[in-house]
């Protein structure tokens, strides 16, 4: 909590606007530096690891440097911060207009710097977008808005409210705004107040921001999906104090347009973020092969959300396959395309108003080098339909790029405080402003010369700094000869060793430089913004060559990959069926050749009359990574790139579905056994005839006889209710006699040899039942003593004794009606209560006794269902 306000007006100021800026810390400008007084100070310091300091009064506090505020925002962000700035907005000249000698500089939060809501280049990661999203549920179905401000881009969707998880394990948002009060809230979402989650609200923001009087040029838009933009907007406009960064038009996100994956599926597959929580190790890291920022996040977006359209998929592949076939354009296009700025991010910041001449002078840059691209590639025969539908949208800028072109300095600076950007000849004015203070320079220069002449002391030195501005500087030892009243030189500072001092014509000549140069400075911040405006104006077609450019970068860096990896193209087909001839996994294969091995490859072939492939073998044999790879094949496939595999031909997927390797979620109170099942719940309750399925160890988190069980009904209600494409690895051996009651099952294991008492594992798939776990050999390989190892054979040696004798933990399961006639079948319900009360001799009971038996009955009526 903070200490009560002291009296003095700053401390005044600063809790008015630290109530302004509630749950966020307050970076409070004060001259050159960024403050924060009490806990605010405690928590950056921490986080920081800065010093902790007091005022006078006793109140904690902290500072950073305004120049270098980026890297600490950074830091706090990071940390899951949010950060008000309050900036000084008059000058202490004006405070004193306004309000005498001890007028407080008036201040104002200027913005709010949240994680979805960055544009600085050194706050945002080059590879990876930066997504807000707001939620909302409307009428029991969710709404979803997304936006990454740095480039524009804004999609609206609905799902219904048990989606809405694997809606945001797609979006992957930095920041999740959804309106106060709601139950039902994803954990650590920022709450907002309900009135901006209002459709019609939502509407009129969107037509507001836009500058249309409908939004039906812009598609068809649901009541759901409008709230939500509404509640986005709203908080886009309360973090920047009124003003919009950049919107690009909504687009309406068709769920059935795209690969369905939940959250489980995606953080098993390792799509974007591996296990460990990073990159390193993912799906993304083995496959990007992008040279700009921009087309890495494409990719990403690509990977999260694959198609379900086998003709834009397609096209996809038909640019990928003409980039691969071409390598010396291949390679032209990429090292143009490793040059080129990051467009959209540049264009997002000049329409936030946070631009700079730099940015600038990357749209010019960026666009010049778009046409040449465009040129290059319109004269080249056999063009792919997607790439004739690019090139259009990489031309039309010629007048913006000729004004920047003239307008712009080769290399504009990033601050335009100093000025230097607007190129020579663009404004005649300005040249001759700029004229006045070089002649004004030299003239001071050349008073230099006389001043050293006149007084005969060549240690004489004309400086100049913020406070005094121009003056004449010499050694303490001469300063007596300048002191005196003739000399034409009058005293302004003694120094250690050196005495500072003034001169009527060196003050002229001050005056007129200082006089051109705030001249000068006004007139390229004039131009400035003529400039930011002409952008703005343009950002449209701007935004639409920067999505055509990283559309390009991914199809080369794709084609890139798979000429260095040799991966083939798949064959798309409607039916549901996968048929992979030497498949491989793309990031185990990557890390086994950095060690220089070689990744065993295998066939996948499933299809309608053989769409569940039982497989079996030992730990560490390879079952999870086969899984995993026809998984990633699938989802590769349908991102319309190219797949490790010798011949591929993926049947259309709608959903895909994995629980492999489930891990305990403490925080949600869950075992790894309930995360476990709560996954598998979700695949028999989603998945359909055209899913594709990966199962691994079912039942294995608890007892024998539970687990095998569990395994067996799952397996029984894929094949049969589900009836979805499905690979389902298992250690219960008993499993196999699936195969003589489900005609679409069929058995499979890994391959492993015991040679001189060790394991050899061969990561090949066979065909047929595993003949043996080796979970003893496993255990003996991982360094499990030899003892424990000798007494686990012994247990063994017994176990399988008694399983011999009584058939095993599957004895009696061929008795089993199958899972569809079992579901079927009703079980009889014994009426217990009719049956006593028909029995009963009413005429034979005391009273006492039917009482007792009153409550008897009533006891047992509770236990009935």
């Amino acid at each position: 909590m903070h200490a009560p306000p002291p009296a003095t007006p700053m401390m005044q100021q600063y809790f008015a606007l630290k109530a302004e800026a509630g749950d966020c810390l307050l970076f409070y400008r004060m001259g050159d530096f960024f403050e924060l007084f009490f806990d605010d100070a405690k928590a950056a310091a921490q986080i920081l690891d800065i010093a902790l300091t007091s005022r006078g009064d006793g109140v904690p506090m902290c500072g950073v440097p305004a120049h270098s505020a980026e890297g600490y925002l950074a830091r706090l962000i990071k940390a899951g911060c949010r950060v008000a700035i309050a900036e000084q907005v008059e000058t202490p000249e004006e405070a004193k207009k306004r309000g005498g000698s001890k007028a407080l500089v008036a201040r104002d939060i200027v913005r709010f710097v949240t994680a979805g809501t960055l544009t600085e280049e050194a706050l945002l990661e080059p590879r990876r977008a930066n997504v807000l999203a707001a939620v909302c549920e409307v009428r029991g179905l969710i709404g979803l808005a997304a936006c990454d401000i740095s480039t524009g881009r804004m999609e609206l969707e609905e799902c219904p409210a048990d989606r809405l998880g694997a809606a945001l394990a797609r979006l992957g948002a930095s920041e999740v705004v959804v309106p106060d009060g709601w139950a039902d809230a994803p954990p650590e979402a920022i709450q907002r107040p309900g009135r901006d989650f209002a459709s019609d609200g939502g509407e009129a923001r969107l037509r507001a921001a836009h500058g249309v009087a409908t939004l039906d040029g812009f598609g068809s838009f649901s009541r759901t999906m409008l709230a939500a933009a509404g509640g986005l907007i709203a908080y886009l406009d309360h973090v920047g104090r009124g003003r919009l960064p950049l919107l690009l038009p909504p687009v309406a996100r068709e769920g059935q347009a795209h690969l369905a994956m939940d959250e489980a599926t995606r953080a098993s597959l390792e799509i974007l973020v591996s296990s460990q929580g990073g990159r390193r190790g993912s799906l993304i890291e083995a496959v990007d092969r992008c040279v700009t920022g921009a087309g890495a996040r494409q990719l990403a977006e690509d990977l999260s959300a694959p198609l379900t359209d086998a003709n834009a998929i397609e096209a996809r592949l038909a640019l990928v396959q003409w980039l691969r076939d071409d390598a010396l354009l291949r390679a032209d296009l990429r090292t143009v395309l490793r040059a080129l700025p990051d467009l959209g991010r540049a264009l997002g910041r000049v329409v936030a108003g946070r631009g700079s001449p730099r940015d600038l002078g990357q749209l010019r840059d960026g666009l010049s080098e778009a046409r040449r691209i465009h040129d290059h590639l319109n004269t080249r025969p056999d063009r792919p339909a997607l790439l004739d539908a690019l090139l259009p949208r990489l031309t039309g800028h010629g007048a913006l790029t000729d004004l920047y072109a003239r307008a712009l300095v080769a290399a504009p600076p990033t601050e335009r405080g100093q000025g230097g950007y607007i190129a020579e000849g663009y404004d005649h004015a300005l040249d001759a402003l700029r004229e006045t203070s070089g002649n004004a320079r030299r003239a001071i220069a050349a008073l230099e010369a006389k001043y050293r002449d006149q007084t005969g002391i060549a240690a004489l030195k004309i400086r100049h700094n913020g406070v005094l501005g121009y003056f004449v500087e010499v050694p303490a030892k001469h300063a007596d000869a300048l002191m005196a009243a003739d000399s034409g030189f009058t005293h302004r500072q003694t120094m250690a060793g050196a005495v500072r001092f003034n001169a009527l014509a060196l003050h002229e000549e001050a005056s007129r430089i200082a006089e051109a140069g705030g001249h000068a400075l006004a007139a390229e911040e004039a131009h400035f913004e003529e400039l930011t405006a002409e952008a703005v104006k343009a950002r449209q077609a701007i935004a639409a060559t920067a999505e055509a450019l990283a559309r390009l970068d991914v199809s080369c860096g794709q084609a890139e990959r798979a000429a260095e990896g040799g991966w083939s193209r798949p064959a798309i087909d409607q039916d549901a069926c996968l048929e992979i001839e030497g498949g491989r996994h793309p990031v185990v294969e990557t890390a086994l050749a950095a060690r220089g091995e070689r990744f065993v490859a295998n066939d996948c072939r499933l299809g309608p009359d053989d769409r569940l492939w039982l497989v079996g073998g030992p730990n560490m044999g390879g079952k999870s990574t086969f899984l995993r790879q026809n998984a990633l094949i699938v989802l590769l496939a349908q991102a319309g790139g190219f797949v490790p595999a010798m011949r591929a031909r993926i049947g259309l997927t709608d959903r895909l579905f994995s629980r492999v390797g489930a891990s305990d979620n403490l925080a949600r109170g869950r075992s790894t056994f309930m995360v476990e099942m709560v996954e598998t719940a979700a695949i028999l309750a989603q998945a359909s005839e055209r899913s594709f399925v990966i199962l691994d160890e079912v039942g294995r988190g608890t007892s024998t006889y539970d687990g095998l069980a569990l395994a067996w009904a799952v397996v029984e209600a894929v094949h049969g209710v589900n009836k979805c494409r499905c690979l389902f690895a298992t250690h219960y051996h008993e499993l196999s006699r699936l195969a003589e009651s489900c005609e679409a099952l069929s058995l499979h294991h890994v391959r492993a040899r015991e040679w001189q008492g060790d394991l050899v594992l061969l990561h090949e798939l066979a065909e047929g039942p595993a003949d043996r776990s080796y979970g003893l050999a496993v255990a003996k390989l991982a360094g499990v003593p030899a003892p424990v190892v000798a007494r686990a054979s012994a247990v063994l040696e017994r176990l399988e004794k008694g399983r011999a004798e009584t058939g095993g933990l599957a004895a009696g399961l061929g008795d089993l009606p199958l899972f569809a006639a079992a579901i079927e079948h009703k079980q009889e319900v014994v009426d217990t209560l009719r049956e006593r009360l028909g029995a009963l001799d009413v005429d034979a009971l005391s009273p006492r006794e039917a009482l007792d038996l009153l409550y008897e009955l009533k006891r047992e009526a509770g236990k009935l269902p």
